[in-house]
């Protein structure tokens, strides 16, 4: 808990470690800032860089991210902060306003489940202050560890909240699974439709005439400053952008709340270099005078509900962005390779007009993105597993054969049979978004996955080989030398499979383990000695 710019005035567990450079950066980031004028109670995220970079993972957090989509795993050498900020007017205090802010910092991106859990917990903690926060926590540390498929009943503060942990088996255009296990709970549980997801057609209000740019944006990874009016909206535009791109991970850096006291402050605005591939979200106008060298800047104002579509924030050149009080806009010289979809925003429109409830707006929306990114993930999915070698090559006495190398040229040759246009109605200059997206982050990331993936299943296949071979045959014709080196390869496998969690099956492992015993007990006693010393 923070109570001003300059100090943590509580931290729970105790010992929970970081450092004065970590302490600074979450304490400016957890107040607004003066442009801000924040008042009330609000709720916004901030994400800021490890200092010393990323730290072994926890054996839980491997079990997790095994099971976990990879937009959701754990944050390797990031922490995020989940604010609960009050400022109400208080004659009793110096400066004339009651201000306190109760932060959560975690490696989860469950930011719907997070900020739940805070609105629980920083109201009552404001009146009751540190016994209340110590019984709090005592209550979290007995939850169970996130696993990713099941549902977990939740307790805080006599609420049970529900949530169901998403898994990579999930099929992303499938609906949040039906929450159970109501009737034996006291009090009936508070159940969340999602740990993570926003409202993204409240977020995109004000710029769905230019979701699509947006999007290839994202895509490319292209370095995008958010002017907001306040933290909350700054911080949710931010992570609306960064997951637009579902079920692709965003690979890029991103800073949903960020202020001129940050660490990174000089290196995100130097002018000796590119800007960084980041998405910053700030609320301080001065921004715009310091980052007029950054290609693409969202200017956005205050959301107005009403029937009709908001009023859109128009595209607007770089060169006309020169003053502080600059008008909302999408400031930016890029041109969109692909064609607006005007029935989507037809069909937006019409539900405002109906008064859709802003979910079915929000499904519609996300729908939308979703179907844009599978079209133009599927071509190059297709294209990577035509590189993967045939089971029937994988020999179980020979190195596996290699995976065989991405050609960008032969993919965007394979674009006129299978390209994007057998999934997705837009039209526009495919080839051209996919050369553009070769030079960006999100390509290499999903390439490195992938090749990472098919590397895990050739090393599958392989032991599978072996397991399945006549290894006394075999044996016959072979000397000590490479039976020992049989032993010692199989080994190393059965450790690699077992660390790396392979898609391979338990019998598997188990008759790989007996494989090995077999061989040892045909060897003599000196060599059994050393292969398995007492």
């Amino acid at each position: 808990m923070i109570e001003d710019q300059r100090a943590f005035c509580l931290v729970y567990p105790s010992d929970f470690r970081l450092t004065d450079k970590e302490k600074s950066s979450i304490c400016y980031l957890s107040f607004p800032d003066s442009h801000s004028g924040c008042l009330g109670d609000t709720q916004f995220s901030f994400r800021i860089r490890q200092c010393g970079g990323q730290r072994s993972p926890w054996h839980d957090d491997r079990h997790y991210d095994t099971g976990a989509p990879v937009s959701l795993q754990r944050e390797p050498a990031h922490y995020f902060g989940y604010v609960y900020f009050r400022q109400v007017k208080d004659s009793s205090v110096k400066r004339g306003y009651f201000q306190k802010s109760l932060v959560l910092v975690s490696r989860l991106p469950f930011v719907r489940l997070f900020q739940a859990l805070l609105s629980l917990i920083a109201p009552e903690y404001f009146d009751k202050l540190a016994p209340c926060l110590e019984a709090v926590c005592n209550e979290i540390d007995q939850w169970p560890a996130p696993m990713p498929g099941q549902t977990l009943n939740l307790p805080v503060m006599g609420v049970i909240l529900q949530v169901r942990i998403p898994s990579r088996v999930d099929k992303p255009e499938s609906s949040a699974p039906k929450q159970c296990g109501h009737e034996n709970l006291l009090p009936a549980p508070v159940v969340l439709s999602s740990v993570h997801e926003l409202d993204l057609f409240r977020c995109f209000q004000p710029v769905l005439a230019h979701v699509q740019t947006l999007w290839e944006l994202m895509l490319l990874g292209e370095p995008l400053v958010v002017l907001a009016p306040s933290p909350a909206m700054s911080s949710e535009m931010v992570l609306a952008l960064t997951r637009c791109l579902h079920p692709l991970k965003f690979c890029c850096d991103y800073r949903p709340y960020f202020t001129i006291h940050d660490s990174e402050f000089r290196e995100f605005t130097t002018r000796t270099q590119a800007p960084p591939n980041v998405v910053l979200g700030v609320t301080n106008p001065f921004f715009i005078k310091m980052l007029q060298h950054w290609p693409h800047i969202l200017r956005v104002g205050e959301p107005r509900m009403s029937g009709d579509l908001p009023k859109q924030v128009k595209l607007k050149k770089p060169s006309r962005l020169k003053t502080l009080d600059t008008k909302p806009g999408l400031y930016t010289a890029y041109t969109a390779h692909l064609h607006r979809d005007k029935a989507l925003l037809k069909r937006l429109l019409k539900g405002l007009q109906k008064k859709r409830p802003s979910d079915m707006q929000t499904a519609l929306l996300r729908r939308h993105l979703l179907e844009l990114t599978q079209s133009f993930i599927i071509p190059l999915e297709h294209y990577m597993t035509s590189l993967m070698p045939l089971q029937k090559s994988i020999m179980p006495w020979k190195t596996p054969p290699q995976i065989r190398p991405f050609r960008q040229d032969d993919f965007l040759c394979s674009l006129e049979h299978a390209g994007p246009q057998l999934t997705c109605i837009l039209k526009g200059d495919w080839l051209g978004l996919y050369r553009r997206f070769f030079k960006s982050p999100h390509f290499d990331g999903w390439y490195r996955q992938r090749h990472k993936e098919m590397v895990q299943k050739l090393e599958a296949l392989h032991l599978e080989a072996i397991c399945e071979a006549n290894i006394e045959a075999w044996m016959k014709d072979k000397s000590e030398v490479e039976i020992v080196d049989l032993v010692l390869k199989l080994r190393e496998k059965l450790v690699w499979a077992q660390g790396h969690q392979l898609p391979v099956k338990e019998a598997t492992l188990q008759r790989a383990q007996l494989y090995i015993e077999t061989i040892i007990g045909s060897l003599p006693k000196d060599l059994q000695a050393v292969l398995c010393p007492p």
